[in-house]
């Protein structure tokens, strides 16, 4: 009797999500927003890791102009580690809020290419702080903003779970 065996690359995958609070700049005022987030990532056993993550930050209503939303999904590149991970990459923004520019407000809709990093840092088993940062492009022909760059950094705890 033969027997054969096959070595296949140990990998893993998790599942995090988790929300998080902090500030977006849009135009000249900074804005506070709630953000949802969850992520699909794989990991290798040398610790390469790729990521989809997606991002729903919520501006609560201020005045006439209401609620705003930016919804941020990212496919990123990165390192894990037993208690963590790090990862970077492209996103891509679909949005409606309001925004102030010089010497207008109003609302501003649209579509934004950008960049996202993230750390996740697991500090009781499945139960971490997460810290994201994301930069999008905003253009086109709006009255409120000419265009320009969003910045965002957000906070808040993690939670996940992981295969292996």
């Amino acid at each position: 009797m033969l027997l054969l065996s096959v070595a296949t690359p140990a990998e893993a995958y998790e599942v995090a999500g988790g929300v998080s609070l902090g500030g977006m700049l849009v135009g000249t005022l900074p804005r506070f927003a709630v953000s949802p987030h969850a992520a699909l990532s794989w990991r290798r056993e040398s610790g390469f890791s790729f990521g989809v993550d997606e991002l729903c930050s919520i501006l609560p209503g201020t005045g006439k102009l209401g609620v705003g939303v930016y919804n941020q999904m990212s496919a990123a590149f990165g390192y894990a580690w037993k208690d963590g991970d790090v990862r970077m990459g492209p996103s891509f923004s679909v949005y409606a809020m309001p925004a102030c520019g010089a010497t207008l407000c109003g609302r501003v809709v649209g579509l934004s290419p950008g960049g996202h990093a993230q750390v996740n840092v697991y500090v009781a088993g499945p139960v971490g702080v997460s810290v994201r940062a994301n930069v999008d492009w905003v253009g086109g022909r709006s009255l409120v903003l000419p265009g320009g760059f969003v910045a965002m950094l957000v906070a808040g705890p993690v939670f996940r779970w992981r295969s292996m």
